[in-house]
């Protein structure tokens, strides 16, 4: 079963499990409230002063959360990527994501350990890296071999991932049981994320490959860990 689940996710999931995980978008987190989270994430960089004209999304789904991202922070590049042919197909023909002519946007279909293979030696850094329902189908070997490229690549990063106990309240408050995730603890995240990233505010990560206490624009020092 684990083999498979890597199997999928690594070629990039099929129409039926956009059908089945995406029946109710309304419903999904970075999805419905697309709109809430780009608020936040443009309050926090505000009230820090951290400047962001540069995003990737790493596995950008139905787009949602990447075309807010556009319209908030108008950024100068936007580059999103998604193994998934049926929905990459979606996001590129129907979403209009450049909000300015000047906006530089560029969209692959590949997945994340694939780009972080052949992006790793490249000197280009994202101000923000988009990582939202992608790490829970990811093997721990794939983490370990993308986390540190991606500390490198960007020097924030948004992540949402759902724990254990998240996925069962899925089951239990919604009746939806998501067969293709790997269940994890808050611990195993906490364990292989901090090896790289700070957690500096919710779902916001800062790389330690660029930012140390000393020249973080995060100065509230007693929220780094």
């Amino acid at each position: 079963m684990t083999k498979r689940k890597r199997e999928i996710g690594a070629r990039g999931f099929s129409e039926k499990y956009w059908q089945e995980n995406y029946s109710d978008p309304v419903s999904m987190d970075c999805v419905g409230n697309s709109k809430e989270h780009v608020r936040y994430l443009k309050a926090v960089f505000a009230l820090e002063y951290v400047d962001v004209s540069c995003v990737i999304d790493f596995g950008f789904g139905p787009g949602q959360l990447l075309k807010e991202v556009a319209r908030v922070f108008l950024p100068h590049q936007l580059y999103g990527i998604e193994p998934s042919k049926y929905i990459f197909d979606i996001v590129k023909n129907k979403i209009k994501l450049k909000i300015v002519e000047s906006m530089k946007i560029k969209l692959e279909q590949i997945d994340l350990r694939s780009w972080c293979e052949i992006n790793k030696d490249s000197s280009k850094v994202f101000d923000l890296g988009l990582c939202t329902s992608v790490f829970q189908y990811l093997s721990q070997d794939e983490l370990n071999f993308i986390l540190p490229i991606l500390a490198q690549k960007v020097k924030y990063l948004y992540c949402c991932v759902p724990t254990d106990k998240e996925l069962d309240r899925q089951v239990s408050e919604l009746q939806f049981l998501d067969r293709f995730a790997f269940r994890r603890s808050r611990n195993f995240y906490y364990k292989i994320i901090g090896k790289h990233f700070t957690f500096v505010a919710g779902r916001i990560l800062e790389s330690k490959v660029h930012f140390d206490e000393v020249n973080t624009h995060f100065t509230d020092l007693l929220f780094r860990f």
